[in-house]
């Protein structure tokens, strides 16, 4: 075999081989992108099985409630309206892609937290209501089920953190741009949450 044929042969092999090194570079990249955004994707259905949940939970209570003809409709309306407002919303992962959508199923959750929130402060003028077994379970399977909403969604933000920050990171943002991976929504405390409630005991 002559010289320049074997040179010839191994610059082809070097180019190929540090080609094929390339191409499973990427693919290593990619690969990471596509297991973060799944990992995004599977918190958020937590998320969402949480505040199905609560609304699953709010028709009983509604319920409970009603049979105390004196309570206040008013509060009841809000609730009812407030849970209608966040089914309307389609919660689907594609949400998570679009800033204004996300924003609106935040705003709708935190209205309907509001609404109950109300409820529970109204039913203290209520003692037989406040006294009644089903109401109280009702009450504690809400108690629990706003923590876990509360664990989940901080459990969600970290996941989106840990994957914004991968597809902002240079290499993996040329590729997450290419690829077309996009920044995941963060969820935000509720506007005037910083305040603290006056609490009032007179």
């Amino acid at each position: 075999m002559k010289k320049g044929m074997i040179i010839g042969l191994s610059i082809t092999g070097g180019v190929l081989l540090f080609v094929l090194i390339l191409i499973m570079w990427v693919v290593g990249i990619y690969n990471n992108l596509v297991t973060l955004n799944e990992a995004v994707n599977q918190s958020w259905s937590q998320v969402e099985n949480q505040y199905q949940r609560r609304a699953d939970l709010i028709p009983n209570l509604v319920s409970t409630v009603k049979g105390y003809a004196n309570f206040e409709k008013s509060v009841l309306t809000e609730v009812t309206q407030a849970r209608a407002s966040v089914g309307g919303i389609k919660a689907t992962k594609e949400i998570l892609d679009d800033p204004e959508s996300f924003q609106k199923f935040q705003v709708a959750q935190g209205q309907l937290s509001g609404a109950l929130s109300r409820l529970l402060v109204t039913v203290e003028n209520y003692p037989d209501l406040k006294a009644n077994e089903n109401f109280l379970q009702l009450q504690a399977q809400l108690e629990g089920t706003e923590n876990r909403i509360a664990v989940e969604r901080r459990r969600f933000n970290e996941t989106v953190q840990g994957y914004n920050t991968t597809i902002k990171r240079f290499p993996n943002a040329v590729f997450a741009n290419m690829f077309g991976f996009r920044d995941k929504q963060y969820f935000k405390a509720t506007a005037g949450s910083e305040t603290a409630p006056k609490v009032d005991f007179n």
